[in-house]
């Protein structure tokens, strides 16, 4: 026995929450939403975000991607 009372194992089974939750942002998403063309358009940003860098823009950018912090894009060097 603890000196602050007795210890007893406490768990909460979050599943069906999940399940609920994951049901909600389907439903919330429509469906009209195409998972495809979502990538796609987040790699059409990642790529106009990281265009026409300057030099020095450009090596660190190239530093973060060797060192992990970013991924590499499909135009970079690394990928």
């Amino acid at each position: 026995m603890s000196p602050h009372g007795p210890t007893f194992d406490f768990s909460v089974d979050l599943s069906s929450h999940e399940m609920l939750r994951r049901t909600h942002v389907m439903a919330a998403l429509g469906p009209g939403w195409d998972p495809a063309a979502a990538l796609r358009g987040e790699e059409e940003a990642r790529a106009l975000l990281y265009s026409n860098l300057d030099p020095e823009q450009q090596r660190i950018y190239d530093e973060l991607v060797a060192a992990g912090v970013l991924p590499a894009g499909p135009g970079d060097a690394a990928a």
